[in-house]
C-alpha cells in the first residue's frame, strides 16, 4: 500500500480545486500568526470586527484573493479563546491550513468523497459550522476537515452522503456562526479519526505535537495542486 504522499502524487490529475483560483491573476498571501507578528495586538484579537478589518486591509495592501495560514505553526492568537486553554497546558500548535477570504467564499470537494460527519460546534473560537469527508486514495483512508462553515453549509447533509469531486460543498461562515472569527476555513487533514464525529483537535499542545503531525499530515499537498 502506498503512503499518503505517494497515493496523493501519483494521481494529482484527479485533484480538484478546494477554492476558486486563477493563478493567471489571483495572489495568495501568507499571514503569520505566531508572537513575531506584533501587529497583532490584544485589542484586535479580543474584538472580531477589529481582527477582520486587519485581515481584509492586509488582502487589500497586497492585492491578494486569499491569506493563507500555516500548517505546523504555533500560534499566540488562540489565547483569545478559553477554548483552548483547558488542562495544564494551552493549545497553540495549529494542525490544518487557514484560507482567509470574504464570507460567502465557496468551498468544493476536491477529490470523491463521501460524508463522514458534520456538526455545530459553537463555541467561542471553536470551528462553528464543520463538515467532515472520508476519502481513499489507492487504498489510503483519510478524512479532511472543513471548519468555519456558513451554518447553511449544513443543510441537505448525512452521513455516508457521496460527495462527488468538483462539488461546492460549503461557504465560509460569517462571525456569528464561524466561531466568532474573522472569515475563513480551516482545512485539515486526518488519517485516524479516533471514533471522533463531527469534530477533531485543529489545535494541539507543543508537547503532543509528534503524534497530532504523524495523523494530520500536511495539507499543502492537496492545496499546492489547486493553486498551481
Amino acid at each position: 500500500m502506498q503512503t499518503f504522499k505517494e497515493g496523493i502524487l501519483s494521481n494529482i490529475s484527479l485533484i480538484q480545486k478546494v477554492v476558486d483560483f486563477d493563478i493567471k491573476q489571483d495572489r495568495l498571501l501568507p499571514l503569520d500568526f505566531t508572537a513575531a507578528n506584533i501587529e497583532l495586538t490584544n485589542e484586535i484579537l479580543d474584538d472580531t470586527d477589529l481582527f477582520s478589518d486587519w485581515v481584509t486591509k492586509k488582502l487589500s495592501a497586497n492585492s491578494a484573493r486569499y491569506g493563507i495560514g500555516g500548517y505546523n505553526e504555533h500560534r499566540t492568537i488562540y489565547s483569545r479563546s478559553a477554548h483552548f486553554d483547558t488542562g495544564e497546558e494551552p493549545r497553540r500548535l495549529h494542525l490544518g491550513v487557514d484560507i482567509w477570504g470574504p464570507a460567502g467564499t465557496p468551498i468544493y470537494n476536491f477529490l470523491d468523497a463521501t460524508v463522514q460527519s458534520f456538526a455545530y460546534n459553537n463555541n467561542l473560537g471553536d470551528y462553528g459550522a464543520t463538515i467532515i469527508l472520508a476519502y481513499e486514495i489507492d487504498g489510503f483512508k483519510f478524512n479532511a476537515l472543513y471548519g468555519h462553515l456558513s451554518l447553511a453549509s449544513l443543510n441537505g447533509l448525512e452521513e455516508g452522503k457521496f460527495i462527488p469531486a468538483g462539488t461546492k460543498i460549503a461557504e465560509l461562515g460569517a462571525k456569528e456562526e464561524n466561531g466568532s472569527w474573522p472569515p475563513h476555513l480551516h482545512f485539515q487533514l486526518i488519517n485516524d479519526m479516533g471514533g471522533l464525529k463531527g469534530d477533531y483537535p485543529g489545535v494541539c499542545r507543543f508537547s503532543e505535537r509528534e503524534k497530532y503531525l504523524a495523523n494530520c499530515p500536511d495539507p499543502d499537498l492537496i492545496l499546492k495542486a489547486t493553486f498551481s
